[in-house]
């Protein structure tokens, strides 16, 4: 009896794995098409807008543009990326038209200059997609669960080229301190495939080379300890900036056309004064702080200045990106008054703040590896290790629970940016 017990269970669990590499595969080659359709479409704005530094005059109108959008579909209180997460640990649902604005919206503000990143549009669109994919398939409240954070996998794949960062993301950010282990196996299989589906429509991995990688010795080590300690708190000053724009917006300006107006109309006058460079995702800034060590000082502040603004008055987009800016131009600022190469430090401060902001250590720590390659990894750890603890309970994501406490062994299960240790 015990053998046949044994034997029904592993048929069982061989059936479970079957689903979900069918499932996995099926989600990787849909949300890969629909991401890398996405990616080209940004890189095409994203094109445009530098070829016509003038188009920003028009970043307003966009904006009222997106909120007419959402207004018509009945969105106007749309939660963002937050909303996935609710949806993953409770029964919410997303709605189909999520899709499709946030395809739209993150369309037009990078095409306008909006400072906006691309991962949040990739997780809505990947969730949203997911998650209706699960309703029409009548899968159970469990396996839509596991379909959602699946796709979101699958787009962040597609967009960045980074399968294993991919992976753990969807299963780390949720609920920090606890893995959703169950959703390993879809979740790897659709990154992967995805980010294969999205390199055959001609979509590039992000890879930087890092130009000296210093030594790995004590007196490295507590460089390196120092510059993460502050890139924590940079990252930490970036989500309050976040936090505080917008409802400051929201206090100001009930209206959201007048808000969204006022908020397009300010960052024209900014890019009037200090250039383009801050506008859309700032990935040429942050290769060229990288593999080129060029950096201005004040490009960390502009930039969050810019993000804050952008996305505190309405216009939608990500803020990961943004925090790779401000990371690798802080990073590579500071790095060589700690006698650490620019180019190094630009990679410890992108990899630093991003933790920070998502709280994700396992997620950044894979991420340098998919970015820089497997080099100083002791060097990158300590970083990783430091950065996660010191930027506190802050988060980009005010619905990401912190479920132990980053100070000790204390369950406190509470929200980010309202949790006191």
């Amino acid at each position: 009896m015990k053998i046949n017990q044994h034997l029904e269970i592993h048929i069982r669990h061989l059936i479970i794995l079957l689903k979900w590499i069918v499932l996995g595969i099926t989600c990787g080659i849909l949300v890969g098409i629909i991401a890398a359709l996405f990616a080209y479409s940004l890189n095409l704005v994203t094109a445009i807008r530098m070829a016509h530094s003038y188009i920003v005059f028009g970043l307003p109108i966009a904006g009222l543009i997106i909120v007419a959008l959402y207004h018509f579909c009945g969105k106007e209180n749309n939660k963002g990326t937050n909303l996935i997460i609710v949806s993953i640990r409770s029964d919410e649902k997303i709605p189909v038209v999520m899709a499709p604005l946030i395809f739209i919206s993150t369309l037009l503000t990078h095409l306008f200059g909006g400072s906006a990143g691309r991962e949040g549009a990739a997780l809505q669109l990947g969730g949203s997609l997911g998650q209706n994919i699960a309703r029409v398939l009548k899968m159970d409240s469990t396996d839509c669960k596991i379909m959602t954070m699946c796709s979101m996998s699958a787009a962040f794949s597609a967009l960045f080229g980074t399968p294993l960062t991919a992976t753990i993301f969807s299963m780390e950010v949720i609920s920090v301190g606890i893995m959703h282990y169950g959703a390993l196996v879809p979740c790897a299989i659709s990154s992967i495939v995805a980010g294969l589906v999205a390199q055959q429509f001609g979509i590039a991995k992000e890879f930087f080379i890092i130009e000296s990688l210093p030594a790995v010795d004590i007196v490295n080590m507590l460089r390196v300890a120092f510059l993460s300690i502050l890139c924590a708190y940079i990252g930490s000053f970036f989500c309050s900036f976040l936090h505080y724009s917008s409802n400051l917006f929201s206090k100001l300006f009930k209206n959201e056309y007048i808000r969204i107006l006022i908020g397009g109309s300010i960052i024209v006058i900014l890019t009037l004064l200090f250039g383009t460079d801050y506008n859309g995702a700032g990935m040429s800034v942050i290769k060229a702080a990288i593999e080129e060590s060029r950096v201005h000082p004040e490009a960390f502040l502009l930039k969050a200045l810019f993000t804050a603004i952008t996305l505190g008055c309405g216009y939608k987009g990500g803020e990961i990106v943004p925090s790779f800016f401000i990371g690798a131009c802080f990073g590579g600022w500071i790095a060589p008054f700690l006698g650490l190469s620019p180019s190094f430090g630009a990679a410890i401060g992108l990899m630093v703040v991003f933790d920070s902001v998502t709280n994700c250590p396992v997620t950044s720590l894979f991420l340098c590896f998919e970015l820089f390659g497997f080099t100083a990894v002791p060097l990158f750890l300590i970083a990783d290790a430091i950065g996660y603890m010191l930027s506190g309970y802050q988060g980009l994501y005010s619905e990401q629970k912190i479920m132990y406490s980053k100070f000790n062994f204390g369950f406190i299960d509470a929200h980010t940016n309202k949790t006191a240790d």
